[in-house]
C-alpha cells in the first residue's frame, strides 16, 4: 500500500502573531513553525501502517524552501520520502490542485490530510483532493483500518459518531482521535541521522489556478473588563445581565 502524507507548515499556536505591510501579509519573524497538529495524528497513523502492514510512506508539502526543516522532521519520524512542491501555498483550490497532480503521478492508494490547518482552518483541501483525484472521502477521522482495498473509517458528526465502511484509493481528514496524543512520536537521533539520507524531491508546480486572494488581516479585538459579583448578590448579577450585557 503507497500512503501520501499532506503536511502543512504551520505557525507553532505558542508564538506571536503580527502582519506587515498595513496587515497584508503575516510576518514570520519570530515565529516557530511546527507540523500541523492534524496532519501529525495522521503521519503517525501512516506509521502505524508501515510497521504492521509494511506500507510505503511518502510526505507531501506545497511551500517554499522554508518548509523543509518541517518536512526533514516527517522523515526522522518515519516517513520513507517527502515531496516540496515549489509554489507558495496561496488558497485552498491551489494547494488541492498542485496534491492532485502528485497524487496522480505516484498512485498512492492512501491519502492523509489532516481535516483542516491550524492557521486558516479553512477545512477545503482533503474534500477537493478527493473530487480531483476521484476518490473516497472520509472527513472529520478518528479510527482507520485497511484491510487490501477495503476499508473501514469513524467519523465524528453531530452528536455521536459513525462507521463507514468503503474502499481504495481513499482520502482522510484526520484529526485527533486517529491516534491519540500519547501516540505521537518524537524524532529521536538515529532518526534525525537517517532522514538526511532519505529523498526529498522538489518538484515544479503545475501552476493552478489561485481563485482567491487575502485583502487584509485582523487580529480579534480585545477582551473586554470582567465584572465580578458576590455569589450571594442575585440582584446585582439580574441588573448586569439586564441592563449592561442586555441579555435579558
Amino acid at each position: 500500500m503507497k500512503i501520501l502524507v499532506c503536511i502543512s507548515h504551520v505557525p507553532d499556536t505558542t508564538s506571536k502573531i503580527n502582519f506587515t505591510e498595513n496587515d497584508t501579509k503575516f510576518d514570520t519573524n519570530g515565529v516557530q513553525f511546527v507540523i500541523n497538529p492534524n496532519d501529525e495524528f495522521g503521519l503517525t497513523r501512516a506509521m502505524w501502517f508501515k510497521e504492521k502492514q509494511g506500507a510505503e510512506v511518502t510526505v507531501v508539502n506545497v511551500g517554499g524552501p522554508e518548509t523543509e526543516p518541517t518536512l526533514r522532521k516527517a522523515l526522522a519520524i518515519g516517513a520513507d520520502a517527502a515531496i516540496r512542491v515549489n509554489t507558495q501555498a496561496k488558497d485552498a483550490f491551489q494547494v488541492a490542485k498542485e496534491l492532485a497532480n502528485v497524487v496522480n503521478e505516484g498512485g498512492y492508494d492512501l491519502v492523509i490530510a489532516g481535516r483542516e490547518s491550524i492557521d486558516y482552518n479553512g477545512g477545503m483541501v482533503p474534500g477537493m483532493l478527493a473530487s480531483l483525484t476521484n476518490a473516497n472521502f472520509v472527513t472529520n477521522c478518528i479510527n482507520l483500518e485497511v484491510n487490501g482495498t477495503n476499508a473501514t473509517a469513524m467519523r465524528e458528526i453531530d452528536g455521536g459518531k459513525e462507521t463507514v465502511s468503503t474502499s481504495l484509493p481513499l482520502v482522510i481528514g484526520g484529526q485527533k482521535g486517529l491516534v491519540e496524543e500519547s501516540d505521537l512520536r518524537i524524532p529521536n537521533m538515529r532518526g534525525i541521522m537517517m532522514a538526511r539520507k532519505k529523498p526529498l524531491s522538489v518538484v515544479e508546480p503545475a501552476n493552478a489556478t489561485v481563485e482567491t486572494t487575502s485583502v487584509k488581516f485582523e487580529k480579534p479585538a480585545p477582551k473586554g473588563a470582567v465584572t465580578l459579583v458576590e455569589a450571594d448578590n442575585i440582584d446585582e448579577l439580574v441588573n448586569l445581565l439586564h441592563n449592561e450585557a442586555k441579555v435579558i
